[in-house]
């Protein structure tokens, strides 16, 4: 990976991690419901990071790249259950949590691209 493709991935990941985490805080008190605003988010970032690399990649392929990558919400499924009711401190959870995942993701998807691209 490039200096300046590392830069493009560092900015479009932070972006989406943020994003995340602001849905995750916002909707904590009610269980996967910031799935149906995380997951587009986590879909963006897949089809902006393929730019990057110049692969060209259709929206199947990217919720397919997604769910090879998706194991990880099973940890944060799991942490939403158990303190993600509790005002404040759940709020606080679920956005970390949405926000590593995001970038867990990010930075994996980034170098199997590199890979690919090579």
């Amino acid at each position: 990976m490039t200096a300046a493709q590392k830069a493009q991935c560092h900015t479009i990941i932070h972006i989406a991690a943020t994003a995340s985490a602001g849905a995750g805080a916002g909707m904590a008190q009610v269980p996967c419901s910031d799935a149906a605003v995380i997951v587009p988010i986590q879909l963006a970032m897949i089809l902006t990071l393929a730019t990057v690399f110049n692969i060209a990649l259709s929206r199947t392929m990217a919720e397919a790249t997604f769910a090879t990558k998706a194991a990880t919400l099973v940890g944060r499924g799991v942490s939403q259950v158990l303190l993600g009711w509790v005002p404040g401190l759940g709020n606080a959870l679920n956005a970390a949590t949405a926000a590593g995942v995001t970038e867990a993701i990010g930075w994996s998807v980034a170098k199997d691209f590199d890979q690919i691209a090579r």
